[in-house]
């Protein structure tokens, strides 16, 4: 048996190894491989399977090392799907499939390190008082028969390493080896144990189990008062800490019985919702009724659902996957953030319990990998998540959401396949013959004209529910306030009053400064120097909290500098805000209230994101400031004020989407305060 192996590389080509017999009921198209490329080893994923060769018969023809998954990633029909992306946007088809990958199997090889222990301790005996690198590196490997590079690097942190291992390798002292690198998000396996006799016969043998061990008693009795006498045996043995031979003795005597179980893990986010009862206006159920055929009949076809901030949209999208789980399909919502997901999962659960996985890049490897698994198997029809989702494995698609369909984020910028998942979605849906609803208040222009030349069809929610009116809009003229002497920092007086106002009333107020970091430019007086980043030469953004500069591109991180890096001069002055300079600010102004900073610095930790929304919903925060996050999906009802800071910034950035997004920008965040008629 021979199969086609495509790789996550930049070349567009399948190439054709054997598989051993061992190996040939593993040989499925879909499934991951690990396979000899050139000197090193790769995972690949297999797309097709023949009996011959499709190759010349003089090529010598490689076998297959292994397939680390027990059921395929993808389905053949999944197969036109990646090809069209792969052609659309240029890229191999490898690379595109890896997209399909839940934990992104990455092209990597770890490079093991065997030493000859006595040879480098001999060599390092005769090493001078200043020890040169490779000196460092024989006292490395005199203590360590074997080693991999990283190990290496981090005991030897200087430039010149790699090249003194590679001449410890030429006079044989040590010998390299490439492997690949663990798999990512393999099955959780934990060891379970149970009571395997009664309760009468366990109770008999405890007098002679207690002669000898009463650790072993103890174990028993938290082990016969576990739901069904059973229990994960690390669980019960946590306070005990029997040991394995304890263990196994209580085994052979067969009153317990060990087995090792598949756990899954299940992604859980702390944000929740009190379930409550909706009904439906009638521009919602006219939005639903218009959709639902399309879904139980399985025809493409594409809706823009333009309706105000507040009109009710997520409130359709949850009636649109009730209709298709109601004919028997799954159904795909995808958001543009992942901080815009533990609301939408949060009703997502409430409406559908167990039948709901989430996919996203905050998620641990197993986490992802369960929840791919749980698609897989189709006891999850309802999936969520950012533009990584609208790969997941469902089968029978009944619809596809796409919300907040406007927003950059559903375009992948840094790594190939460079997808747009708007469009890409489109497509998706076309190939699973459902329908798609492009869901936004502020919709992008392409698709607007879309729906107005009739290649979409336009749905409206003209109204808020619950009879809430939307929010007047005010502009502040930061310029001619500073003039008349009516600023305080970043902040106008009138925008302060107001504050003051809600922090009285214990309403919400939301803030936006689409700028992270404190100072955006550090620039020198005397010289007009600005302080560039030496990879991107764009301007280094101060972070004050943690004393550092980065590089909003690249990432690069360096100290602030003390004198201007071009004449050592000491003037160097701070200008422009970002979101942390605003929160340092407002929490001066206003010491007594409770002030959180939502942006992709201070919401990195895992649950972070729905741990903020709790408190704020609570009543526990009074203030959220953040980036372009706190303007998306947030629905909250005690929120009556919501200012952006600089509202003009984004209108000078050289995009010729720049007036477009920064409309979209300020009516979507207006769109947070009044969400309620009380």
């Amino acid at each position: 048996m021979y199969v086609e192996v495509v790789f996550p590389i930049p070349i567009d080509k399948a190439f054709t190894y054997s598989v051993p017999p061992a190996l040939a009921d593993k040989a499925e198209v879909g499934v991951r491989v690990v396979a000899p490329f050139g000197k090193r080893a790769l995972f690949g994923y297999v797309v097709a399977r023949a009996d011959r060769p499709s190759t010349d018969e003089d090529v010598k023809i490689k076998p297959i090392e292994s397939f680390p998954d027990d059921r395929p990633l993808f389905e053949k029909t999944d197969l036109e799907f990646h090809r069209w992306l792969a052609d659309h946007y240029l890229s191999s088809l490898g690379e595109a499939l890896k997209l399909a990958d839940p934990t992104g199997a990455e092209i990597k090889t770890r490079v093991e390190i065997v030493a000859d222990v006595e040879e480098a301790a001999r060599l390092f005996a005769k090493a001078g008082a200043k020890k040169t690198t490779r000196d460092l590196a024989l006292e490395y490997f005199a203590s360590k028969e074997k080693s991999t590079t990283t190990a290496y690097r981090k005991a030897i942190p200087r430039r010149n390493a790699m090249a003194a291992l590679k001449e410890l390798e030429d006079e044989g002292v040590v010998v390299t080896r490439e492997t690949t690198a663990p798999l990512k998000g393999r099955e959780k396996k934990l060891k379970h144990a149970r009571v395997a006799v009664s309760l009468d016969e366990m109770y008999d043998a405890l007098p002679e189990i207690e002669a000898r061990s009463q650790k072993q008693v103890a174990f028993l009795l938290k082990l016969a008062a576990a739901p069904n006498r059973e229990a994960p045996l690390a669980e019960i043995n946590a306070e005990l800490r029997l040991s394995t031979s304890s263990i196994s003795s209580l085994e052979k005597r067969g009153l317990i019985e060990v087995e090792e179980r598949t756990v899954e893990r299940v992604y859980a986010e702390r944000y929740a919702e009190d379930p409550k009862a909706i009904e439906l206006t009638d521009e919602q159920r006219a939005a639903i009724d218009d959709t639902t055929p399309a879904i139980v009949e399985g025809v493409f076809e594409a809706r823009l659902l333009k309706g105000v901030t507040g009109g009710g949209k997520t409130q359709v999208y949850l009636e649109l996957a009730a209709a298709a789980r109601e004919a028997g399909k799954s159904a795909m919502i995808l958001v543009p953030e992942i901080s815009l997901t533990p609301q939408m999962t949060a009703r997502l659960i409430n409406r559908f319990k167990d039948d709901v996985a989430v996919l996203h890049s905050r998620m641990s490897d197993g986490e992802r990998a369960d929840s791919w698994r749980r698609i897989l198997r189709g006891d999850a029809r309802v999936v969520t998540g950012p533009r990584s989702a609208l790969f997941a494995p469902l089968r029978n698609l009944g619809v596809i959401v796409v919300d907040e369909e406007h927003d950059g984020s559903y375009k992948q910028h840094d790594k190939s396949p460079r997808y747009h998942a708007r469009d890409a979605a489109a497509m998706r849906a076309r190939l699973a013959g459902c329908p798609i609803v492009f869901g936004s208040a502020t919709p992008s222009i392409e698709s607007y004209y879309n729906a107005k030349a009739g290649k979409y069809r336009l749905l409206e929610l003209t109204q808020r529910v619950d009879d809430a009116k939307l929010p007047k809009i005010e502009f502040v003229n930061v310029g001619e306030a500073r003039r008349e002497r009516k600023m305080t920092g970043l902040f106008s007086e009138a925008l302060l009053a107001k504050i003051d106002d809600r922090l009285r009333k214990r309403e919400g107020v939301i803030l936006l400064q689409n700028r992270r970091g404190f100072s955006t430019t550090i620039y020198c007086k005397d010289c007009g120097e600005v302080v560039f980043c030496e990879e991107c030469d764009v301007s280094m953004v101060y972070h004050i909290n943690e004393n550092e500069l980065r590089c909003h591109y690249c990432g690069a991180v360096a100290r602030p500098p003390r004198t201007c890096p071009a004449c050592e001069s000491r003037g160097l002055l701070y200008f422009g805000a970002g979101s942390e300079r605003v929160e340092d600010e407002l929490t001066t102004l206003f010491p007594e209230a409770s002030v959180e900073r939502v942006d992709s610095d201070s919401i990195g930790r895992k649950g972070k994101m729905g741990e903020i929304l709790n408190r704020f919903k609570a009543g526990e925060i009074d203030v959220l400031v953040g980036t372009q996050m706190v303007a998306k999906g947030l629905d909250f009802s005690r929120v009556t004020l919501a200012a952006v800071v600089s509202a003009e910034t984004s209108l000078w950035l050289p995009d010729f989407r720049a007036d477009e997004r920064a409309f979209q920008l300020v009516t979507q965040l207006a769109g947070r305060a009044g969400r309620s008629k009380t």
